[in-house]
């Protein structure tokens, strides 16, 4: 009997896949393990008010998605991501341990920012490693392996937000905070155990047909006429080639995508402060169990989980088959506008507690559906999207500037709760219509879009 063709043989995930799924979902259960108490934490036991709690909260979550771009720029140029991912992977694991070990809030600050230094370089370029894994022949199972990559994402954080509430309830802040730094060095032990099997593409050193170099020569050049139809960045063609103008234009192109996202993220992180202290304030008895506030948020990966392969398995075919073509960015519009529902619940929720109605925990149940059915549409999605749109060279790069699109929601966020100018309905009130117009927004801008096929990177890498 004959051997299956390769074009018949049904296609496979690399089997380097198993160690970057594991180490992800290791790293996320020491993340969002920590996450999920942070606020409580510091309102409890370090006694800070709430407003200020929640701002010190999303000031960490923007330093955790700023020092991606950093990250990003040292492992497209010079590291690679491998060697930057397991670099500073060791800063990672340093900043639970200084948690640990000092229950101070200075302790707690300097812990938050070694995090926030090896989230830099993991994060951008931990996704885009993933992506590496993939030739020309199997870069169709892309959409496929995200899917599978973030549904190791909220494996890892339903454990750790499960877990983590309960330790510090129980034991305290040591144990709470130090288990998620054994599961940091774990994550860091599987990665560097699938070494030999990983596909490295090699960092493209300092270029001088950079993004950066690109824009500063076309706005040196601003006297210069403009090729017609090709926009302001054609004024550098006579210092830089073709492919480096389209590469810089991409970057333009995915950055004007990622600009009005921003908002769904100034909402998306609200499950682990906002969220978590307006649960303080709900009956947390549910079906015979007591439920500590910060243990709520693991609904959300509960239903991203559970919603990943609904939609990739029923919603997407059954749309296709009906004649709607479901791409990136139609997916991702949709859960802008599903995410407005989510801050409309919650004011519902936050209307009957102001009139002193007695609230089940319960009742928060629509907003973390309606949150998660926006992340699989909008992250999820990104996570493909940011991959396929960067120039061959710039894999990392445009993963760190999804990012800093995340670390502006977290920053606009903390404004919004330093300020401390919105309590009560008028606060979820504020976050729904800024979701709305930033949905709106991103309508207008998606329309426009050109996308672009790049081919796969490092063909030639061994």
């Amino acid at each position: 009997m004959a051997e299956p063709s390769a074009i018949d043989r049904p296609q496979r995930f690399p089997p380097q896949i198993k160690f970057l799924a594991w180490n992800e979902a290791c790293e996320r259960f020491s993340y969002y393990g920590v996450t999920s108490v942070l606020t409580i934490h510091m309102v409890r036991n370090l006694l800070l008010r709430e407003s200020s709690a929640e701002a010190a909260y999303h000031l960490f979550g923007t330093a955790v998605y700023l020092t991606p771009l950093l990250g990003a720029w040292v492992a497209d140029r010079f590291w690679g991501r491998y060697r930057t991912v397991f670099w500073l992977s060791f800063a990672y694991v340093l900043g639970h341990a200084t948690i640990a070990a000092f229950e101070s809030p200075a302790g707690l600050f300097a812990g938050l920012a070694l995090i926030a230094v090896g989230a830099g370089g993991i994060k951008p370029c931990a996704a885009a490693f993933v992506g590496d894994q993939f030739t020309r022949e199997n870069r169709g199972l892309l959409k496929k392996v995200y899917d599978l990559y973030y549904w190791m994402i909220n494996l890892g954080s339903t454990v750790g937000t499960l877990a983590i509430p309960l330790l510090l309830d129980r034991v305290g802040p040591r144990v709470a905070f130090g288990l998620p730094g054994l599961a940091m060095a774990v994550a860091l032990l599987v990665f560097w155990l699938g070494r030999r099997r990983y596909r490295y593409l090699a960092p493209s050193g300092p270029r001088p047909h950079g993004f950066l170099a690109v824009v500063r020569d076309a706005l040196a050049a601003r006297g210069a006429p403009a090729a017609p139809g090709a926009g302001l960045l054609s004024r550098a063609a006579t210092r830089h080639p073709p492919e480096a103008i389209a590469g810089a234009r991409a970057v333009l192109g995915v950055c004007g995508i990622f600009a009005p996202i921003v908002g769904f993220w100034a909402l998306f992180f609200q499950y682990g402060s906002s969220w978590v202290l307006q649960a303080e304030r709900m009956d947390r008895e549910v079906l015979g169990l007591h439920l500590a506030s910060s243990q709520v948020s693991f609904l959300n990966s509960i239903f991203v989980m559970a919603l990943i392969p609904l939609f990739a398995g029923g919603l997407y075919p059954w749309l296709e088959r009906r004649g709607v073509q479901v791409t990136a960015l139609r997916k991702m519009g949709a859960g802008m506008f599903v995410t407005v529902l989510s801050f409309v619940a919650a004011w519902l929720v936050e209307h009957a507690l102001e009139a002193g109605i007695p609230v089940s925990v319960a009742w928060q149940v629509p907003q973390y559906l309606f949150v998660s059915m926006g992340e699989v549409l909008v992250s999820v999605t990104a996570l493909e999207f940011a991959y396929t749109q960067a120039p061959p060279t710039m894999k990392s790069t445009i993963m760190g500037l999804w990012y800093f699109a995340i670390g502006l929601g977290n920053f606009v966020t903390a404004l919004v709760s330093a300020a401390n100018r919105f309590h009560g309905t008028a606060y979820f009130a504020f976050f729904a219509w800024l979701m709305l117009g930033c949905a709106l927004w991103y309508v207008a801008v998606a329309r426009r879009y050109r996308g672009a096929d790049w081919p796969v990177a490092g063909e030639e890498a061994a």
